[in-house]
């Protein structure tokens, strides 16, 4: 037998064995975002449940900046051993450098889809003191000449923002969006009356709307959520093809070992079928549910070509 016949077989007959011992050292889970948003909630939920199944911990390390860029080309770059995956979302792991013109990364090339974790749906709210009862009533002004209408954006490019853009393509609607560092200063601003409206995660929009401090008009799902029955989704107010959620989804460095992505997204489908594990969940207003990574591969493909030409004709860049 050939010397590089006998090397190349030897690999492939150690991949298993690999597979079956990973993980031997502790295992990095790289978030985009400072800690206690619903990504860092979500990946200490899975982290939390992936140290008890394999016996090493699972450590949740927060680098936020730059739209995710940080965080993902850190990933990027890591040595493929099956112990550095990038938990981002929509905007991190898919539009980030093209929003901030920096090839920092490319999801098709540098990364391995692993599995989805979480889906959460938006909410188009305003304030609850607001004149705006109906999404009729605020798309009617929308289309009014020199209105001005106002809408607070988390960042350039985060789906709360894409939504709104689509919203504005699909209806004829027109309003300024005012661009903010993150959900916490926008929704302070709609709280205090300086903008007339937001798209937020349920998760972030529940608390307030419950409250009494903002109105939902619509929801961004497909059907109505049992958490707000009585507020309509934008399909039924005639869009019908305005759908949207911002994932929660684990990447890994191009070049990974097979064997380690399955392993790893075999054990997250276990962990997000738990029923202890989907009530935390479902208590940040998301909706968990694994994947394998060929279908997590395929959902990535497809939001990538809904949302791309929609940024580039935007002409959406962060300042």
């Amino acid at each position: 037998m050939k010397p590089w016949f006998l090397a190349a077989a030897m690999v492939l007959a150690s991949a298993p064995a690999l597979a079956q011992q990973w993980p031997e050292k502790p295992v990095r889970l790289v978030v985009p975002y400072p800690p206690g948003g619903n990504v860092d909630s979500v990946a200490r939920i899975v982290s939390e449940r992936l140290q008890a199944t394999f016996k090493q911990p699972f450590l949740v390390e927060n680098k936020p900046g730059a739209g995710g860029l940080l965080a993902g080309e850190s990933v990027a770059r890591a040595t493929p051993d099956g112990y550095t995956f990038f938990m981002g979302a929509n905007g991190p792991i898919l539009f980030s450098p093209l929003i901030y013109k920096r090839a920092a990364y490319d999801w098709k090339k540098d990364f391995v889809p692993v599995s989805s974790v979480s889906f959460t749906p938006l909410v188009l709210q305003v304030h609850a003191a607001g004149n705006y009862r109906t999404l009729a009533q605020l798309l009617e002004t929308g289309k009014k000449p020199d209105n001005k209408l106002t809408m607070s954006s988390p960042g350039a490019g985060t789906q709360n923002h894409l939504v709104s853009e689509l919203l504005q393509r699909e209806s004829g609607a027109k309003w300024l969006t005012v661009q903010y560092k993150g959900n916490a200063p926008a929704t302070t601003d709609l709280l205090g009356g300086q903008v007339d409206f937001n798209f937020d995660q349920l998760s972030v929009a529940l608390p307030f709307i419950r409250q009494g401090k903002t109105r939902a008009l619509a929801v961004t799902s497909a059907e109505r959520l049992p958490q707000l029955p009585d507020v309509p989704t934008l399909q039924e107010a005639g869009f019908k093809s305005l759908t949207a959620e911002t994932f929660t989804g684990i990447v890994a460095p191009k070049g990974t070992p097979a064997e380690v992505v399955q392993r790893f997204a075999d054990a997250l489908q276990t962990i997000l079928a738990d029923k202890a594990v989907q009530e935390k969940v479902r208590g940040l207003g998301s909706e968990p549910r694994g994947s394998t990574p060929q279908q997590f591969t395929q959902y990535l493909t497809q939001e990538d070509n809904r949302w791309t030409p929609i940024i580039k004709q935007a002409n959406i860049v962060a300042e």
